[in-house]
């Protein structure tokens, strides 16, 4: 059964990484045609499934593409685009502006030109008076983005909990410390999320038409099934029942730290994560469950493994 409507291959940028990889499994299982861009095309990825392995991938470096010129080559024979690509910390000409503000501004704009769509991943939390560069660079393109003329749908997901992350590793690794150290200031809700959910809604997403996708007015907004602190978090995680002690780490003491890990690039703790652990980082409309066609499933939760690609029809009542 074909995809019916215009989405019949789709570019996924950061297609090897922690999300893109999720959802590129995810549009294969709906039969989508599907290429990756990445930084290193021919670099052989590890644990990857077998069938993305053998998929076309163009080289994409985001810091190259900060004009609308330098994406039309990648995009020209594609009929959506998923920018799922984000650093953690800037690398020489990689800076915080380049990739998260100027070239998915760009990418906008070029796929302005061609008429398709662009599905922009971001994150819950993001302010205008945040201090960390990571966090305001990532507002920056979103408002680029909400000013552009393209067809743009930004996605914000709370924290992602799941395989193949980075972050997501060590998160999981410290719930099993017989010591959780936790910052004061870190008393706000937490609404997880399963990154292979945020993959399921991301291709549900891109297999709509533009019609179905008029509801959501460009900005999706997905959590998990419940709300809980970080220490709630690392519990629900934790897989170990050695003794546990929790440390209650001065604020200012959290803030050092994440400057340090910062300056050395040590663990995925940084100082943009230490801003959004002050506030709620919850969606203020979920709409995780409307695009999964169920809630979405507990952080702890085993989901089933993925199914071999098929063909999918998307639902009309979406």
């Amino acid at each position: 059964m074909s995809i019916p409507g215009p989405t019949r291959k789709v570019l996924v940028l950061g297609g090897t990484g922690f999300v893109g990889r999720h959802t590129v499994a995810a549009l294969l299982e709906r039969g989508v045609d599907v290429v990756i861009g990445t930084r290193q095309p021919a670099r052989p990825v590890k644990n990857l499934p077998a069938v993305i392995k053998t998929l076309e991938r163009r080289g994409v470096r985001h810091e190259a593409h900060v004009t609308p010129a330098s994406w039309r080559p990648l995009i020209h024979d594609v009929d959506a685009v998923i920018n799922a690509v984000g650093i953690l910390r800037p690398w020489g000409r990689a800076t915080y502006e380049r990739v998260h503000h100027l070239a998915p501004a760009a990418l906008a704009a070029a796929c302005h030109e061609q008429g398709i769509p662009l599905l922009h991943v971001s994150a819950l939390g993001l302010r205008h008076d945040a201090r960390s560069r990571f966090l305001s660079s990532k507002k920056r393109g979103e408002m680029a983005l909400f000013e552009s003329q393209a067809e743009v749908v930004i996605v914000r997901p709370s924290l992602l909990i799941g395989p193949g992350g980075f972050g997501a590793r060590w998160i999981k690794r410290v719930a099993d410390w017989p010591i959780h150290p936790l910052p004061c200031s870190a008393r706000s809700r937490i609404s997880a999320l399963r990154v292979e959910q945020l993959g399921q809604c991301l291709a549900t997403l891109a297999c709509m038409s533009t019609a179905q996708r008029k509801p959501f007015q460009r900005c999706v907004e997905l959590g998990g099934p419940s709300l809980t602190t970080m220490g709630g978090l690392l519990l629900a995680l934790r897989r170990t029942r050695f003794p546990l002690l929790k440390v209650r780490i001065p604020a200012w003491l959290a803030r050092l730290v994440a400057h340090v890990c910062d300056a050395l690039y040590l663990t995925p703790y940084s100082f943009g994560h230490f801003e959004l652990l002050l506030r709620d980082n919850a969606p203020a409309r979920n709409d995780a469950a409307t695009l999964l066609g169920q809630e979405p499933a507990h952080v702890a939760a085993r989901l089933p493994r993925p199914k071999p690609p098929r063909r999918w029809l998307p639902d009309a009542s979406l």
